[in-house]
This record gives C-alpha cells, structure tokens and sequence, in this order.
C-alpha cells in the first residue's frame, strides 16, 4: 500500500472519530444543560440521575483517536513498506548478473531487445506506449524539428500530435520553443545526456 494514500485514509479515520466524538460531546453537554435546568425548576438535580456526563464522551474520543493513530504509526512501516519488500524479493529472484552477461554493451541480446546499460534512450522509448515512441523518436533523431514536421513523419493528427507532445513536455521528456504559428520541439538535457552516454 501506499505510504501517502494509508496516511490520508487512517487520518481521514481519525478525524471522523474526532468528529463524532465532538458531536456525541456536544449532545450529551447540551442534555446535561436541559437536564440541570429542568431539575433547578422542580428542585431536584435530575443530571445526576438521567445521561452520561459528556467528559466521558470527549475521554472516549481521545482514547479511540489515540489508539488508532498510535496503532497505525507503529504498523506504519510494516504495512507501506510491502511494496519494497516485494520489489526486492522480485529483483532477488531475477537476478543480473553484469559478469554472467555474455553479450557485449551496444549490441542486441538474443531475444531482440536491446541492453538498457548501453542504450538508456532505447530504454526510454521502450517503455513508452507506441504513439508517445512515434513522437518522440523524430525529435530524437532531428533535434530542433518542426512539430509539423513531426505530424507528417508520425502520421498523427494536428490534435493527437499536440496532446501527445504536451504529455512528453510535462514529463520532462522533451521542450517546445514557440516560431511563427508551430512549436520547435527538442530533448530535454536529462534525455540527451542519456543518449550521449
């Protein structure tokens, strides 16, 4: 599970407990005030007799609120920390042996694919979906390209080529410049250090 989505849900837990606490509270107050007065009317101190005393209700809040808060900090890391645990147990199992690797850097393996290690801009365009690779591979190839230029060579939409290319932008994998009525359309650094590597 997610640390961030765990955190939002036990405070979200939390705060409703607060919540209704404060509201039984406030009940149980204002039953005691009804009570305290009906009782100085007839003579008599029916609190005494009839409902909880609202302390108790704001004592019960806090203790449910903190148990459940205390109790999840301690788990905390137990239950977030799955993921990794998974993840580590899976990179144990697939082990890469850099030694036992009998192919050498820049060429294929035997399946076709091509070695991340020595190739992290194919990695990149590996693991994009196809549309966003048939963009971004023009730009890779020709950096300072037309976006129309890149419509013509991808076989997109004017639209498809704007929305996919503002996608790239804001995930950092490339930048527009503004000339005239198009955008020129370059790597960002972090891509082209990569692909000088």
């Amino acid at each position: 599970m997610n640390r961030r989505r765990a955190d939002t849900v036990v405070g979200g837990l939390v705060a409703a407990v607060l919540v209704v606490g404060g509201v039984l509270s406030w009940q149980a107050y204002q039953q005691q005030q009804a009570f305290d007065q009906m009782g100085s009317m007839m003579g008599t101190s029916m609190g005494s007799v009839h409902g909880t005393n609202p302390l108790w209700y704001v004592l019960g809040t806090f203790l449910v609120s903190a148990v459940i808060g205390g109790g999840y900090l301690v788990i905390r890391d137990e239950i977030t920390s799955i993921d990794v645990t998974d993840r580590s147990q899976n990179e144990m199992a697939n082990p890469t042996d850099p030694e036992g690797d009998e192919s050498p850097e820049g060429t294929t393996q035997p399946d076709g694919a091509i070695n991340p290690e020595s190739q992290p801009q194919a990695r990149v365009l590996d693991l994009l979906p196809d549309d966003e690779r048939r963009i971004l591979e023009p730009v890779i190839s020709s950096p300072g390209i037309t976006q129309i230029e890149v419509r013509d060579r991808s076989d997109f939409s004017k639209s498809k080529v704007s929305q996919t290319v503002s996608a790239l932008e804001k995930r950092g994998l490339l930048y527009r410049e503004r000339q005239g009525r198009t955008y020129r359309i370059y790597p960002s650094d972090d891509l082209q250090q990569r692909q000088a590597n």
